[in-house]
Formats: C-alpha cells, sequence, structure tokens
C-alpha cells in the first residue's frame, strides 16, 4: 500500500503549484488493483454554487465493500476521495486545519450519518454500509499504515459543521447522495470558490482504532492514487451552460 511522504503532505498544507496542470487526472488501467477501485479517470467541474467530482473504474463502481468485523472498534471503509487544496473552512471546519476531501464511504459497522436514512426503512442510524459522502479534514500522522488521518477533534472545541455527527473527528455528513453507477463514481456538492482548485482522486482503506483511541480513523493505505504521487494535478473547470 502507497504512503504519503511527509513532502507531499507539506507541499499540499502549503498549496505548492501541482506537479502536472492537467484539467482531468488520467491512469493507466493496473491489473493488481480490484477492478472497483482501478481508477482510470476523475474530474470536476463548477457552476460557482455546486461542484461535480466524478471517478472511473475500470470495473462496477461500489461493488466491493469491507468485511463486517461486528463493532465500531477496529471496523474498516472503503472509501473513494478526491483531495482537494480547498480550505478546510470551505466546508465549515477550521482554517488551514489540514487537506480538506470529499469522499465517499461504505463502512457496515457502523452509521455516520444519523440525519438521514438512507436505505429508507424507518432508522436513520443503520445505513453505514451503504455508499454515502463525507466531508473530512485529513492530516499526517505516523502512527497511521497510510500516514494520514482524519483528523482527531474535541466536539464543542474545534470548528465543525452544522451537520458533523458528533464524533471526535473533523468529519461531517452533509447528506449528499452519492452516485454509482457502471463504471462510474459521481457526487454533486454544494461549495464556493471550487473554480481552479486543483484536486486529485484516491481510492483508500481506512481503519477505526481497535480500542476506540486517538488516531481514531487511520488511512491503512490506498488501493490506488489516480496522479500516482497525489500531486494534485487535476483542476476543477468552470462548468460550460
Amino acid at each position: 500500500m502507497r504512503k504519503l511522504s511527509t513532502l507531499v503532505f507539506v507541499s499540499l498544507i502549503a498549496g505548492l503549484p501541482a506537479a502536472v496542470n492537467a484539467h482531468d487526472v488520467t491512469a493507466k488501467s493496473d491489473p493488481k488493483v480490484p477492478a472497483a477501485f482501478d481508477i482510470t479517470r476523475a474530474t470536476a467541474t463548477t457552476d460557482g454554487r455546486l461542484a461535480t467530482f466524478t471517478m472511473e473504474v475500470t470495473g462496477k463502481a461500489g461493488s466491493q465493500k469491507p468485511k463486517k468485523v461486528g463493532k465500531l472498534q477496529g471496523s474498516k471503509v472503503d472509501a473513494y476521495v478526491w483531495p482537494t487544496r480547498l480550505d478546510p473552512s470551505a466546508a465549515g471546519f477550521a482554517k488551514g486545519s489540514g487537506i480538506l476531501a470529499l469522499a465517499i464511504t461504505a463502512h457496515p459497522d457502523f452509521d455516520d450519518t444519523p440525519l438521514y436514512d438512507e436505505n429508507g426503512d424507518g432508522d436513520p442510524n443503520n445505513d453505514g454500509a451503504g455508499w454515502h459522502s463525507h466531508w473530512v479534514v485529513l492530516v499526517e500522522d505516523k502512527a497511521c499504515g497510510g500516514g494520514l488521518k482524519v483528523r482527531d477533534i474535541s466536539p464543542g472545541q474545534d470548528i465543525l459543521p452544522a451537520t458533523a455527527p458528533g464524533l471526535p473527528i473533523a468529519l461531517d455528513s452533509p447528506g449528499m447522495s452519492p452516485i454509482l453507477k457502471g463504471k462510474t463514481v459521481k457526487i454533486t456538492v454544494p461549495v464556493l470558490g471550487a473554480e481552479s482548485i486543483n484536486f486529485d482522486a484516491v481510492a483508500a482503506k481506512l481503519q477505526v482504532h481497535a480500542e476506540g483511541r486517538s488516531p481514531l480513523l487511520c488511512v491503512t493505505g490506498t488501493y490506488k492514487v489516480a496522479s500516482g504521487n497525489l500531486s494534485l494535478p487535476g483542476v476543477i473547470m468552470k462548468k460550460n451552460k
């Protein structure tokens, strides 16, 4: 599994120019990567109010999910992630607090979208296994296998969006519904100031701490990084009317 180097992390936080200034991010198919996470292309557009992010994979998007372990501690998460150079304050987190990323996740052992009933069964607290969306703030942590974690926070003290689910991490559950159809993963979110911002596309593995302690939610590795080195070469383009 690829680990994010300190040099790459520092360049993301500092907002240094991307290595390549392409509009889309493209990658060659890799037979060693599970087809559901074998990213070949990622795009992003905005009309100034709404931004649409897409990923294309070689297999059926969303067809692979983590196995249930039966409890929150030690549970696993699969995710399609768009790391961006948007400041975390664009999604309601503290300014300059890390890497703001949009994520579509699935995890059968816990529900972190208490405001929404994704599966429509009348219970808003049993939907974690289905694919759903989050804004997250990522920061470096050498204790995590992938070199990153979702930032640990103190609820009631750290700045969080109004729709944050109450977990002690920088995670928001605003309820935008992702679309996973055929080989495509797609989501549209409200966000201002996205035009010309750099992004990348990553298929990632995460895991909750086995004892429920910090770092609570680690990135343990990646299935694939579209750019190959997390240089964020993509550019969010103005949507043509």
